[in-house]
């Protein structure tokens, strides 16, 4: 019953940076955690970042290293997701989640998932 939609994505060149949302709706109010996946074609969904909701812990895929940081704004339900120093390897369409239940930082964790956004980054 949790609706998500994401946006920022778009066409950027390498070194640039961009900043993704994710405005959550619903039942939000028993989730643990929002998140970002990322999934490029022919490769397997791989995990970007995740935010306990209720602290704002925060945890990162290992290829990350400092270039992105997840945020959220408590009071507007809405995650964001700072990606800086974009790589071409960065290309792929960015998934937010929502994870009801500490069930782990993987896909099948999460309960509810936003259309995705496009997020493409040229050489």
């Amino acid at each position: 019953q949790v609706q998500l939609v994401e946006s920022g994505g778009g066409l950027v060149q390498a070194g640039d940076s961009l900043r993704l949302s994710c405005a959550a709706s619903g039942r939000t109010f028993n989730s643990y955690a929002m998140g970002w996946f990322r999934q490029a074609p022919g490769k397997e969904r791989e995990f970007v970042a995740a935010i306990r909701w209720s602290t704002g812990s925060k945890y990162y895929g290992d290829f990350v290293k400092g270039r992105f940081i997840i945020s959220r704004d408590y009071a507007q339900n809405t995650a964001y997701l700072q990606m800086n120093s974009l790589k071409p390897d960065d290309t792929a369409t960015y998934y937010c989640g929502v994870m009801k239940t500490n069930k782990g930082w993987r896909g099948s964790s999460f309960d509810y998932w936003g259309q995705g956004t496009q997020v493409t980054v040229s050489s």
